[in-house]
């Protein structure tokens, strides 16, 4: 049997019944974290498809793909081969496909399905339906017909799970789709292809349609779980559950259903008006986190200085309470004031000599010795290249740690380019070694995983890359380690789920470093999952090694990397950088060059990560100006977790 000790209700309640949801129209429940909200999901599904068992009737589930359900997916798989969860009464239906795509495609949505879930549970061959990519453009549109009959003929879908895009697509169907459409084809819009372009090595790859339900079959379904992860969804998250229904955000037609919920983590939820601005719609609790993000958020909207905010700019936005409970506009400006200055610092490492009690990092001891975390070999530089600059010329020991290879963001042309260049310079190019690169290059497919060799080649150039950057700023090479992460190095775009060797491999390096700072990416959104994974490794390591007498000395800071910065009111340590400084950064990000013109991983932002990186720090910098604070060229900023 299932143990339900550890499941949640999920059940439906009528959105916007109390007033801090009066700005919702559809029903949401936020989770801790992504793997809780997985867990509670598979939960429920697991949960119904006894219920249905014990009716003696079929359970008709409509799935989903992408990142969101995968961990539901694995969950499942579990509670079937530890539990006995039985799938023999279930029939599914998955939500799309892309058109054309042969089933063996790695890309497509049946291999996905049969190697995530299907392959792994007692499922009957016949009760799984997915959208044939397969059949011709003459078939099709009766393929979709046959589809959508299937669906009646079994009695509906009674719980249908969904992810959201980031133009606020459900399935596939992009902005514009109607309310009453079914089964069909469709034409992807262009940001789904461009989002979907690394998995296919290249937008070019990405088929340009795609079979998909229908929002009146989604609608149809008897219960709607849509699953939502990271600050990435947070936006299109506020606009569904608080806009207006518009065919141009596609999930909110979601608000014409009855008994939709969307699980959401806290970063996910972060633009709702109830976690964004709660003193907006209910009382709130004045602690000092909220004071400063109600604080920055009123200097934002009234366009003022801290020093210029008035009681009257308190009272008209909601936050009279707050002065209630506070003390006058002047006394609140000032400690905000304060705790800002305080944040801005141009030692990362500490001051020597120097009263601490006002600055975010110790004084002692110096030198420190610190540990860079860089998910790839590039987000050191990206992300905190003024900082790491700082901490040498200020007389730290400074370690670079590269989490992972990042071996598949080299593109076949530019490896080839290198291999070439080895050609030249190898007196035979009959090399055995250079003869079976090139081999394994002549027999790769798309959409198939690297093979070792080119992997490996792949990761050489990302490794020498970074030395160059790390020489340039005077690292001896010893103080620079590569870990090459197992949870990464499977020569494609999905990763295998972090492993004990990730967590130990983490544990021995900071075991053996015994840093006093430890920096590493603290990104919760990320484009491809590689800065999550290696954050929660590294928490990982931190939660094993904190009894250890050298932790008590340790300070974590986090950094963001090239899509994402801390919102104002969450810096704790602010790093300015001249232009002398900026111009540094950028000629170490410059050692990158696999990394730059036409980018594999490029995100949702076409700027080069240079380009990024410096508008970026330059807008941390002019946000404090506007603030009341001096004016800066760039600055860097960090928030301390603290364990």
């Amino acid at each position: 049997m299932i143990n339900k000790s550890s499941t949640t209700s999920l059940a439906y309640k009528a959105p916007g019944s109390f007033e801090e949801t009066r700005y919702e129209k559809l029903h949401n429940v936020i989770v801790e974290s992504s793997t809780t909200g997985s867990l509670q999901i598979a939960h429920t599904i697991a949960e119904l498809i006894l219920q249905k068992k014990d009716q003696n009737k079929m359970c008709v589930l409509g799935l989903a793909t992408g990142s969101s359900p995968l961990s539901v997916y694995r969950e499942l798989v579990r509670l079937h081969k530890e539990e006995g969860l039985s799938f023999q009464n279930v029939i599914t239906f998955n939500l799309d496909e892309y058109f054309p795509l042969s089933k063996d495609d790695v890309q497509s949505y049946h291999y996905f399905m049969h190697s995530n879930l299907f392959d792994h549970v007692d499922i009957q061959a016949e009760n799984i339906h997915i959208p044939n990519g397969e059949v011709t453009l003459e078939e099709v549109r009766n393929s979709c017909i046959a589809y959508e009959a299937k669906i009646k003929e079994v009695g509906g879908i009674d719980l249908q799970i969904l992810g959201i895009g980031r133009t606020g697509h459900i399935g596939f169907n992009e902005p514009g789709s109607h309310l009453n459409s079914q089964t069909r084809t469709i034409t992807l819009d262009h940001l789904t292809r461009f989002d979907a372009a690394p998995a296919f090595q290249g937008i070019e790859n990405v088929p340009r349609k795609a079979i998909t339900m229908g929002i009146q079959t989604i609608l149809n379904a008897k219960r709607i779980l849509l699953m939502a992860w990271g600050s990435y969804k947070a936006e299109i998250i506020q606009k569904a559950i608080e806009g207006d229904i518009s065919a141009m955000i596609p999930t909110t037609y979601l608000q014409h259903h009855k008994n939709t919920t969307l699980v959401l983590d806290e970063e996910a939820a972060a633009e709702l008006t109830r976690i964004k601005t709660p003193w907006l719609v209910s009382t709130c609790e004045w602690n000092e986190a909220n004071r400063s993000r109600a604080i920055a958020w009123l200097c934002e909207t009234t366009a003022k200085s801290i020093l210029k905010l008035t009681d009257e700019d308190y009272n008209q936005h909601g936050m009279s309470d707050l002065l209630v409970l506070h003390g006058s506009a002047y006394d609140l400006n000032i400690e905000m004031f304060n705790r800002l200055q305080r944040s801005i610092t141009g030692w990362p490492g500490g001051k020597p000599n120097a009263d601490d009690q006002y600055r975010p990092e110790r004084a002692q001891p110096h030198p420190k010795r610190v540990i860079i975390f860089s998910p790839h070999p590039d987000d050191d530089v990206i992300s905190m290249g003024g900082t790491f600059d700082r901490l040498v010329s200020q007389g730290h020991e400074v370690h670079v740690v590269y989490q992972t290879s990042g071996n598949i963001a080299v593109s076949d042309q530019d490896a080839l380019k290198y291999l070439e260049v080895a050609s030249d310079f190898i007196e035979s190019k009959s090399d055995s070694a250079i003869e079976t690169l090139n081999k394994a290059f002549s027999e790769t497919t798309p959409n198939q995983p690297a093979s070792r060799s080119i992997c490996d080649l792949k990761g050489s150039i990302r490794k020498r890359e970074s030395l160059g950057a790390t020489r340039y700023f005077a690292i001896p090479d010893e103080q620079v380690h590569f870990m090459n992460l197992p949870f990464y190095e499977t020569g494609m775009i999905a990763k295998n789920p972090i492993s004990q060797e990730d967590i130990d491999l983490t544990v021995a390096i900071i075991e053996k470093i015994k840093p006093h700072q430890i920096y590493a990416a603290g990104d919760l959104a990320d484009p491809h999952g590689t800065h999550r994974v290696c954050l929660d490794i590294v928490f990982s390591a931190i939660e094993i090694l904190k009894p250890q007498s050298f932790m008590k000395d340790c300070w974590v800071w986090l950094y963001r990397g090239a899509w994402h910065e801390w919102d104002i009111h969450e810096i704790e340590m602010a790093v300015p950088m001249s232009p002398d400084q900026v111009l540094r950064k950028r000629k170490a990000i410059f050692y990158h060059q696999s990394q730059k013109d036409g980018v594999m991983f490029q995100g949702n932002d076409h700027r080069e990560f240079w380009v990024r990186a410096e508008e970026r720090n330059a807008a941390t910098a002019q946000k404090y100006q506007s603030m009341g604070f001096s004016e800066y060229a760039a600055m860097e900023a960090f928030k301390r977790y603290f364990f």
